[in-house]
């Protein structure tokens, strides 16, 4: 039997590059599933996403998904792109053993706590207040810089990397400290800043919203000293206080550091980001 990929709509095309359609899964002409594909918006159309891949549950388990991958990548390199993204459920075991085998390397994760009820009280001696817009243009622009290398260490062009910064602050950061929604704290010792945090709202899926932080950054002559901890309980409370019932975060791999407080503090890993050059 025969695993293909048929269109089952029109190409769309977007006048930067972006192309983006949807396909059938067929075995010798009979629909079996659906797979997305797309160009990455935010790192450019060089580079391609392989998003909702199903497979019907009475097709499963006969390689069915791995053959649709393997031929959603042969048409996202017809579309010129160099590397494939996906992103993949925590608790998806079978999808997981796949993007492994297809030689997939996770870059980073999505992680999200339901918060308690009542405002989590801050450690002793912790103090915090908003940031200044001197402080602010400061920490704007080194914090890009370093977002932008986060992602060219992990093998990402840097041309790639510093489009991705910007995509991601002009949609989530477009007026500064007067972006609607946004809290920017700074964790404070002896008068001086010892950390930043950016916390705000996110859309998970269409109609889905939940709070979000954005970046926390410890001072590195302050680290180890609980205020990472600290600033991530004040943006539970800036969520609370907003209506949201859950919190998430970006988180790239490697960072164990960061995933042991996240995990300390009860998020739990949703997705897996992981990616593949063509």
């Amino acid at each position: 039997m025969t695993t293909t990929l048929r269109p089952s709509e029109p190409l769309q095309q977007s006048a930067d590059g972006g192309r983006s359609r949807t396909y059938d899964i067929c075995v010798n002409s009979r629909r079996v599933g659906s797979v997305h594909l797309s160009t990455d918006p935010a790192f450019g159309a060089a580079v391609g996403v392989i998003s909702d891949l199903r497979v019907d549950e009475p097709d499963r388990g006969r390689g069915r998904g791995t053959v649709a991958a393997l031929a959603s990548e042969e048409v996202l390199r017809s579309w010129g792109c160099g590397e494939v993204r996906i992103s993949v459920p925590a608790d998806a075991v079978g999808a997981l053993r796949m993007a492994t085998s297809l030689g997939y390397t996770e870059r980073s994760r999505n992680m999200l706590k339901e918060l308690p009820s009542e405002p989590p009280d801050l450690p002793d001696g912790f103090a915090h207040r908003p940031v200044t817009e001197e402080e602010f243009a400061e920490w704007s622009a080194r914090s890009m810089d370093a977002f932008a290398q986060s992602w060219i260490d992990r093998g990402v062009p840097e041309a790639q990397a510093r489009a991705k910064a910007e995509d991601s602050r002009r949609r989530f950061l477009p007026q500064g400290l007067a972006t609607p929604g946004i809290t920017v704290e700074v964790a404070v010792r002896d008068e001086r800043v010892a950390g930043f945090l950016w916390s705000g709202r996110i859309e998970l899926e269409p109609g889905r919203w939940t709070g979000f932080v954005y970046e926390v950054e410890v001072v590195e002559e302050q680290r180890g000293r609980g205020y990472g901890r600290g600033l991530m309980l004040v943006a539970e409370r800036a969520a609370l206080a907003a209506g949201e019932a859950l919190l998430g975060l970006h988180v790239f791999a490697g960072n164990t550091a960061a995933i042991s407080l996240y995990e300390s503090l009860g998020y739990r890993t949703t997705h897996l980001n992981s990616a593949k050059p063509l």
